[in-house]
Parts: structure tokens; sequence; C-alpha cells
């Protein structure tokens, strides 16, 4: 970066030849952030082979929660000035900045629209789609999330009028309200298949609706996606906690950077995500892993935000075809080099772009790459803090793309060739705008017969002929089907549209599931489940499943996030039998060497012929392990989840013990209750322990089988006097932060001396290092991972300043009037347990519960760390930042 004040010379001097007709500004010679640009290259770890400058600063674009970037490079900055906690209504904007001539100084701007709480953003087209908490203007509390969607026809820069609603209250308004948008709905990305996709964080949402009135509810998180005319809604994916934003490679990959908390810390998962499947948030992905889709790795501490799949030949090899995902707690931009593994892919981290709080990133048809900072502004925002950075390869020559409104269709087909991900889209989605484009439609299919073209462009045609041509087109794809190179993707494409299922033939499918590719049978499998055709159930259940199809071992925690390519197709499978109904063919399957997979599909079949017809299996057969397995799936099915309506959500720190998070009996449970109490009755004494487990696993709460304690860690949180220690004062208490900071500078501290610290300021009192010790507030065992020492310092002397999310103090009344006030450290449907500042825990039923509030400041007191020594202190500081 030393010589970045001539590259920009040097830029400016050949972007001034580039055709700058499209945008309606004038460029502007001097960069003002130059010098910000130069502190943060000689603090941060940057690529040798990438440009990287400041492009807005904290003047223009304080607290940006997200961005997009237009084909033709205009940049939306989603302000965002309360952030995820903050309350207060009016103090979010989209401001788009432009660049003229691709010099990298930004040369105008303006506020496009006034919006709360922006948190995702789409610009395509004349276009801007915006995810938003809705504020009610009578209250002044957020009311719910919207996906609205503004346009700019005259091009100036400001939103036309008000916006067009596409869905409708798609968060939680209760916990909106309380709060704020921290888990919440957030990122949204367009796909090559013309969907826009929703991260839906775990707070769900219930009876969201769509332009159609089409309504939806989904308890916890996951990724919905919806038509960009606002109809079709549907869910994609469930089982995430607070994602924020999905990466969709050219061949309709998803990928996602989610997190868990659930008292042990904030763990990156980084996952595959197929549509129809199951990721186990919270209910499952513990105890109950058999039934998921496992993500591909877990990081550690982290928290993930925006992210990007790079497609786009601008880039170096190295870098390019690969997701990229932003780590607002690790303050990195990560790859995530992945590989094929059957159906699914295997994966590698490396660090990319360190910036500090990192929120989100997006790329124009140019190739070059706008990433926003965070950068210290507080879980409340900030109107002073935050940025945007513009990034591009050393040596980049800009050449944009042209005004495409201009292009005829067959310039417009032309440039679905490109191979840059964001140029195909802009294409797509301008013929797809279009009255006059039938004359696009046979041009389109012979880019998709095309051999000699790259896979993404043929793809790309398939996906815009299927958009185009509509019903009319199934028999083209049905053609495709029989190229194998194309088989996956048209299979995928014939079952897209439900509303066009019913014209849809199923032979290709069928033909599909067959397949020796793993790929081409999940396509399949998966589509046969939407087409609603009951004709490929019988083949669908001859789906083998799996060694790995286990449970884990009782109070155990199984692999949530161990790739496992063999689970991927029994899982689909099963998703589909259940979208089919497939009760009778399941309960037929019983007698035939297909019963594994249909005793799995009857684990989510609440339905009295099932139980009916698991009771005469059991009754019919000697096999021991058989009548184990139907007994299980009986148990399994004692209770079923509580019709969600959004009054409750489970908190940050969820229980996780499953399989039900607010489990209630039906209609079946009155005749599986009485089979097993016959069954347990006729065990012998060696064999009720059987009974015993299968209580404990699916808390079934039948008093006569007892369950198996499972041993909680032990307590060993020493009692320290916190008065005392905050009163007495030391180096660092008569010392201001400045000073304690700079002496920190120059300090490396004895990791070993910081361990004892640890223990003798009464850290431990709230604070665990173990997964082994009993979780209480945050958790510091990774801790090293998630801030460097000047922000652990920082958090220590003031801990008002930047509350760990998930760890407000909390304070509850009782309806008979007994106060308490600490972190909620464990949280069921039914009740919850708070530990006070001295580590004692109170359970507590939620029914008792007369209020409860968040507090603002911290239950940690200041001052803990006055007695110490600067040395003392740095050796506290450097024992925490080895916790990784």
């Amino acid at each position: 970066m030393k010589d970045f004040h001539a590259l920009i010379l040097v830029a400016a001097f050949l972007a001034s030849a580039c055709d700058s007709t499209n945008k309606n500004c004038t460029p502007v010679t001097e960069d003002r952030y130059l010098s910000m640009t130069d502190s943060l290259a000689s603090a941060l770890e940057w690529p040798e082979k990438l440009d990287i400058n400041v492009f807005a600063g904290p003047d223009l674009v304080p607290s940006p929660a997200c961005l997009a970037v237009s084909a033709s490079g205009d940049v939306f900055v989603g302000v965002d000035k309360i952030g995820s906690l903050g309350k207060e209504m009016g103090q979010g904007a989209i401001v788009k900045l432009i660049d003229c001539n691709g010099d990298g100084i930004m040369d105008s701007h303006t506020e496009f629209a006034r919006v709360d709480n922006p948190r995702g953003i789409l610009a395509v087209g004349d276009q801007v789609f915006v995810l938003h908490t809705r504020f009610s203007q009578e209250t002044q509390k957020a009311a719910n999330m919207d996906l609205i969607v503004y346009e700019d026809l005259n091009k100036d820069g400001i939103a036309d009028g008000e916006p067009k609603p596409l869905i409708t209250d798609i968060s939680n308004p209760t916990y909106l309200a309380e709060r704020g948008t921290d888990h919440a709905t957030n990122g949204i990305q367009m796909g090559i298949d013309g969907w826009i996709y929703i991260a839906a964080g775990d707070f769900g949402f219930h009876n969201a609706t769509d332009r159609s009135g089409k309504r939806l509810t989904m308890l916890g998180g996951g990724i919905v996606r919806v038509r960009p005319n606002g109809t079709e809604m549907e869910v994609y994916t469930h089982g995430l906690r607070n994602i924020y934003d999905v990466a969709i490679d050219p061949f309709m990959n998803i990928f996602t950077r989610d997190n868990t908390n659930d008292g042990g810390g904030w763990n990156i998962r980084f996952s595959h995500q197929l549509q129809s499947g199951e990721y186990g948030y919270p209910i499952l992905f513990q105890h109950f892993t058999e039934e998921i889709i496992p993500a591909l790795v877990d990081l550690g501490g982290g928290s993930g935000t925006g992210s990007l799949y790079l497609n786009d030949d601008r880039w170096p090899d190295e870098y390019n075809n690969t997701p990229l995902m932003a780590d607002w707690g690790r303050s990195y931009l990560y790859r995530h080099p992945v590989k094929p593994d059957q159906a699914t892919f295997t994966q590698q981290e490396e660090k990319f772009i360190q910036l500090p709080q990192i929120t989100d990133v997006d790329i124009d048809a140019s190739g070059t790459m706008y990433l926003s900072a965070w950068d210290g502004a507080g879980y409340s925002g900030s109107p002073d803090i935050g940025y945007v950075v513009r990034a591009v390869p050393t040596g980049f020559r800009y050449e944009p793309l042209d005004d495409i409104q201009q292009f005829s269709n067959r310039k417009l087909v032309a440039l679905l060739k490109s191979q840059r991900a964001k140029a195909r889209l802009a294409a797509q989605y301008e013929l797809l705008s279009r009255a006059d484009n039938a004359d696009a439609a046979p041009r389109i299919w012979k880019l998709v017969e095309d051999r000699s073209l790259a896979m993404e462009s043929r793809v790309a045609a398939l996906y815009t002929y299927t958009q185009l041509a509509e019903k009319e087109g199934i028999a083209q794809l049905v053609e495709a089907t029989t190229d194998t190179d194309l088989q996956e993707y048209a299979l995928r494409a014939l079952a897209d549209r439900k509303a066009w299922a019913s014209d849809v033939p199923l032979e290709p499918f069928l033909l599909g599931l067959r397949s020796a590719s793993p790929r081409v049978k999940a396509a399949a499998i998966i589509g046969v489940g939407r087409l609603g055709n009951k004709g490929a159930i019988n083949t669908l259940l001859e789906t083998q499943v799996p060694s790995s199809f286990k449970s884990p071992d009782l109070g155990t925690e199984g692999p949530h996030a161990t790739p496992n390519s063999e689970i991927i197709l029994p899982h689909l499978a099963v998703k589909a039998l259940v979208a089919l109904n497939a009760i009778d063919e399941c309960i037929e399957a019983l007698n035939t060497g297909n019963r594994e997979l249909a005793l799995w599909a009857m684990r989510y079949m609440h339905d009295d012929r099932v139980v009916q017809a698991l009771i005469v299996a059991h009754e019919n057969t000697d096999d021991e392990a058989f009548k184990a397995k139907l007994i299980n799936t009986l148990a399994r099915i004692y209770h079923e989840e509580a019709p969600y309506d959004a009054s409750w959500w489970w908190s940050t720190r969820p229980d996780t013990h499953g399989p039900y998070y607010k489990g209630v009996e039906w209609e079946g449970t009155p005749a599986i209750r009485a089979f097993l109490l016959e069954q347990w009755k006729k065990a012998g004494s060696s064999n009720k322990d059987f009974f015993k487990v299968l209580n404990t696993r699916y808390r079934l709460a039948i008093n006569q089988f007892g369950i198996l304690e499972i041993q909680p860690p032990k307590e060993d949180a020493p009692q320290v006097d916190l008065e005392k220690l905050k009163n007495k004062k030391g180096q660092v208490g008569e010392s201001s932060i400045e000073d304690i900071m700079l002496a920190l500078d120059k300090l490396k501290g004895d990791a070993k001396e910081g361990a004892a610290l640890f223990v003798q300021q009464g850290c431990k009192t709230c604070h665990a290092i173990d997964r082994s010790e009993v979780q209480k507030g945050p958790f510091m065992g990774q801790i090293g991972s998630i801030m460097n020492r000047q922000q652990i310092a920082e958090s220590i002397l003031k801990p008002n300043a930047s509350i760990s999310q998930g760890f407000s103090t909390v304070q509850i009344q009782t309806k008979s009037g007994n106060a308490y006030v600490g972190f909620v450290t464990q949280e069921s449907a039914d009740k919850l347990t708070i530990r006070n500042i001295t580590g004692a825990a109170t359970t507590l039923a939620k029914s008792e519960i007369a209020s409860r509030q968040e507090l603002e400041h911290s239950m940690m007191p200041e001052g803990l760390a006055n007695a110490l020594s600067y040395q003392e202190f740095a050796s506290l500081v450097a024992y925490l930042a080895e916790q990784k």
C-alpha cells in the first residue's frame, strides 16, 4: 500500500479515457480520505495483490449495516445509527455513492431514501430492494420488518416516492420492540434463478404476508425466498441461528455463516444450504444430529455478517470462484474455498481482508469490490463511526458496464456469456423486465445448447429461459435433462415454480433418482417433493440410510459441524416423503427392506394411522432390534411442536435439549402413552432403563419411567467481594483509560500470572474458560479469537461500552413480589434460570414472571481492575488474549 497515492493518480488518468456518460456527475480529483486509507493500511492485514482505499467515511456513511452495488457501480449503503440494540426511530437511511469514472474516488452522493434499520439491500435495474424494520408512528416502537422495493426511474439518485411492500411482517414484533434487530431478518441476495433469498434470523416470524396475500410462519431461523414481484414466498431451508446473509454461486449452491450462542460462545458454522434441508438450531443440532444436515465446519468464536460468492474473471484465480464471508466478531473477510463432496462440499477457511467489524461486501460488473465496516460503532450504533472501502486487484483497469437499458435484446443475450456473475444477472433482469422480449427466447436457448460455453453461462441461460418461457418452456427443459451436463440444473428449473407443477412430467425425475451422480439425485429428490406427484414415493423409499444415522449418546453433543455427505440424500428423501404426505406408503414399507427410511420419515408424521401402524408392527415382529426402533419412533412423535404465534421466543441461549422446543400433546399422544406403559410393564428390570432413556431423551414426562440424571458441571467459582475489589486503588484505578492503553502497548504481560489474576479478581464468578464449567456470563474460552488485546482491555475497563449480545443485564419481577437481576443463562418455553453477580442461580417458572426488562448497563461493575498495576493488567489481558 506504500505506493497507493501514485496508483490513485495512475488510475485517475486511465479512467479519464473511459466512457462515463452513464454517470451523471462531475469527477472529483482530490481524495479526501487518503490519510484515512494510509492509517488503515498501516494497521491492517491487506493482501499484497489488492489495492484498497477508503471510499466513504463516517461523515457520509456512519454505522453502515449493509451495502449493495449495482452492476453499473452505484453503491447503496444502509446507514443504521441505532444498530442492533437501539430502539429510536428515524436514524436510518440508504445513501447512494457514485464514482463517475472508476478511479476509486467517491465523486457524489445522495440520500436515496430514509428508512429505519436497513438490514439488507439489493440493487438491480431501476429497483432497490430493502429489508428493514418498520416502526409505528403512534408508539414510536418497532412494529415488524418488511421487504420493500424502491424505484428511481428518473435516475436522480433519490427514490421515486413511497416504496412498494413485497413482504410484510417477516420478523417477531414483540422482540423487535424489546431487544432490537440483533436476531431478526437480515441480508437479501438474488440468485440467477430469479428468486430473492432472505436470511431470516432465529426471531422467526408469524404470518409474514407476501404481495399475493400468501402467509407464512417460521419458528426460528433459515432462508426464505420470494419472486421479485413479491409473490410465491416460501421457506427454502430451516434450522439456522442468526444468519446475516447468503452467498449464492452461479449454479445455485448457497452458503451461510451463522453461529451458535448457548452460553458457550459464538461458534461460527459454515454451511452448504440444500433446499428443504433442516440444519437443526436450536432443538436438534446438539442432541439429534442424526436428523439434520450438519454444517461443514465449526470454526470457533465469531459473528458472521455479509456474504458474497465471488465469480468475476477480473479477479486473480487464487481469489475467484469462492464464497466470501464477513465476520464482524473477528474483523475479517474470509475466503472459504470449497471442493465437491458427492451432493455437498468440503471447505477450507482462509483469512482474506482484515476490516474492523466488517458488515458487508458486494461487487459491481466491472470487478470493483466494496466493503463496509462498523469499526467500533457499538451494538447501538453511532453517528460518528464507520466507513466503506473499495478493493480491486493490483493493476486493475476500470472497464464499466455500459447502460444495459440501451442494449438490444440480442446484445443482452450475448451478455449472458460474460464471466462476471453481476453482469449476467443484470442482463437477465433487464431481459425479463421488457415487454418486447419474445424474440430473445430462441437466442437464449442456443446458449443453453452451446457446449463450447462455460457452464456458468449455460446455466444462466437456462434459468433465464425458464423465467422467460414459463410453462411454455417445460418441453425444452425436459429435453435439457437428457444432457448430462445440464441434467441437475434442468431438473431444478422444472420444479422451481410450484404454480407449474401439475404440468411437469414425472419421468425426468424418476430417471434422475437413478442417476449415478449424487448431485443429480439430490436435485431429483428435492424436485419430486416440490411437484406433489406421489408416483415417485416408492423410488424415494429405496434411498439407503447410512450407518452414520445414529443418535448421540444421551447428554452428549453430536457432530453438528462435521461434513457428512452420505447423509444428504436420505435426509432430502425424508423431507420429500413428508412433503408428499407419504403416510400409507411409509406404513407399507415397514414390511420391506426400506423400513429404515420409512421410520425416519415417520418421526415427522403426527397421524393416528402412523401410531397404529407402528404398534401393529411391534406386535407382529420378533426382531428385538426392530421393536426398539418402533418404540423409539413412537416416543419421538409423543409430542408435537406448539403452534408459533410470535408471542414467545427462545432468547439468545435457548434450551437445546429437543426434539421440540415447546412440545405439546396431540390426539395420538394417549394411545402412544398407553402402549409405552404397557411395554414398560412387560420389560424385565434390566430393560427398564431403555424406557428411562426414552423418557429423558424425548422429555415424555411419564413419571413411572423415571429419568437419567445428567450431572451438570461442578461449580467452583470463588466467593469474591467485588465491592472491596473495585474500591481498592492501584495503578490502574488511579490512571486514565488513555494512559492504561498506552502502557498496554508497551507491556507484553505474563499469561501465567494472568490466569491467577482471573480467579483473584473475581472474573471466574461470572465467566467460564472451559466448556466443562457452568456457563454463566460471556464465555471467555475463545475471547482471543473475537477481540484483540485493546478491545479486551476496554471491555474490562468500560464494561458498559459494549455489552455482549445475549448477556444483557435482565431485571425480573415475579408475581409474588420478588426481584432478580442478572444474566439469563438457560431458557425453555416454560422456565428460565437467572444468575446474579455472585454467580448464584435461580430457576423461575415463566408463568410466575410479572415483568422482564433488559437493562442498558452491564451487570459487570466498573473498577474490578482498579487494584492492579499496569504489569498485572497486561498479564490479565495476555491470559484472555490466549483463549482461542
